[in-house]
């Protein structure tokens, strides 16, 4: 193959993809308690949330191993891409980074790029997608790298949670403090820095009206919708995911709409009834 894009398994892959040889998924391995759990094709998330809800423990991950992605990057004849989630979350960037300069030890002449996604979940998928795009208009390397790179900057991640065990276990709120909002039933507004950090963005009590002032930092927020394509993950709520949708496209106009089901990394920290939203 001409081009390969590697995209660690925070991403998820459309339909679309699945059938692209192009596209190769970099899984990432999630532990509950003593229990390893690889986030591919075989990641069962029923199963997976009734265990993660079940452990007193924090649930954790481990990047893809730079081999991984020097194997993957290895099947490409001139271009390797590769997307991950943003490189203040993970080691996956590095990882990456890593595979691309063995690759080009014994490889020079293959043109290697890491894209941080600064973003996680549907917005490595729209990355992924762009970079498909523009191998399709025939872009040159240098092209697709700029074009992506500044698609990236142009994005915009907010994220509403249902539970705050995630970020309790994670060590992300004291205890008091979850236990506070969850009794006052306060539900955070998130969102990334341009660095690709995890910032609180504005908070409301209910699920419900966190995601309309969600839905209104989208609206407020965003440049030119109607060259955006949207994307939005939900961790098994799809009528959530629907109802942010419609939402969303009652007050601007997308060029394209991506609705899917978290995988296990999103799935892992966005929590069961999370929606995540990039545009």
């Amino acid at each position: 193959m001409e081009y390969i894009i590697v995209m660690d398994s925070c991403g998820e892959q459309t339909a679309a993809m699945k059938a692209d040889e192009c596209v190769v998924p970099a899984p990432l391995t999630l532990q509950v308690d003593d229990e390893q759990i690889v986030d591919d094709e075989t990641f069962d998330q029923a199963v997976f949330l009734k265990k993660v809800a079940a452990s007193p423990n924090c649930p954790k991950s481990a990047c893809p191993s730079p081999d991984y992605y020097r194997e993957a990057f290895s099947r490409a004849e001139k271009r390797a891409y590769a997307v991950t989630l943003s490189a203040e979350l993970s080691g996956s960037y590095n990882s990456a980074a890593l595979a691309r300069d063995l690759i080009l030890e014994d490889r020079p002449e293959l043109q290697v790029h890491i894209f941080n996604s600064r973003s996680a979940s549907v917005g490595e998928t729209l990355i992924t997608q762009k970079i498909t795009e523009c191998e399709a208009a025939g872009m040159d390397f240098a092209e697709v790298v700029e074009t992506v790179e500044a698609y990236i900057s142009s994005q915009n991640t907010y994220f509403v949670l249902e539970s705050l065990e995630a970020l309790r276990k994670n060590g992300r709120l004291s205890n008091l403090k979850a236990f506070v909002a969850t009794a006052l039933k306060i539900k955070p507004v998130m969102g990334a820095t341009d660095e690709g950090t995890i910032i609180q963005l504005d908070q409301a009590r209910g699920i419900n009206r966190a995601l309309a002032k969600m839905v209104d930092y989208v609206v407020e927020n965003v440049e030119d919708p109607e060259t955006k394509v949207l994307g939005i993950t939900h961790c098994n709520c799809p009528a959530r995911g629907e109802m942010v949708k419609n939402a969303i496209l009652e007050r601007i106009k997308v060029k394209d709409v991506i609705l899917l089901d978290t995988a296990g990394v999103s799935s892992l920290y966005a929590s069961d009834g999370g929606i995540i939203v990039v545009i």
